[in-house]
């Protein structure tokens, strides 16, 4: 009878808002505003109040409501989770498959620095023509070991 009551006086309200707006000559938003208050007496009329207020002091509904909240959170932190590592696992084990057959033929390749010197040596008419620079190569080397090891 409470509920009743009060969605009555929220659309009288409503509608005197809605009056007001259609004296301002403002007929579009006097529209809305009437429409928007007749909704609580809409609702009074086809029972929802009186369900709604049934159920809203039932221990039973609010336990369901609060596992729906939490089945609601559970599949919301497996969406994040799942984002963040990669996808499903089929993904998962397709993105490992991948990076270890790129792996290999890097592990197979001899280190920069164990090369040796006469295989460091360039031959070839390149070679005689490239004037040597003293150190400088050597400096360029921990360069050019930097880049290849970021894939560069």
């Amino acid at each position: 009878m409470l509920a009743e009551t009060i969605c009555s006086a929220a659309s009288a309200a409503g509608l005197g808002i809605a009056a007001i707006a259609a004296y301002r000559k403002r007929f579009l938003a006097a529209t809305r505003i009437a429409a928007y208050a007749l909704v609580p007496v809409g609702l009074v009329l086809t029972g929802v109040v009186e369900w709604v207020s049934g159920i809203a002091f039932k221990p039973e509904v609010w336990v369901g409501f609060g596992l729906l909240g939490l089945s609601w959170l559970l599949f919301m932190t497996t969406r994040a989770v799942e984002r963040r590592t990669g996808g499903t696992r089929r993904e998962r084990r397709a993105a490992r498959a991948a990076q270890r057959e790129e792996a290999a033929p890097r592990a197979s390749a001899p280190p920069l620095g164990a090369a040796s010197p006469a295989a460091a040596q360039p031959t070839g008419p390149r070679a005689e023509a490239r004037p040597e620079a003293g150190g400088a190569g050597e400096d360029f080397s921990d360069i050019e070991a930097i880049l290849k090891k970021h894939g560069i």
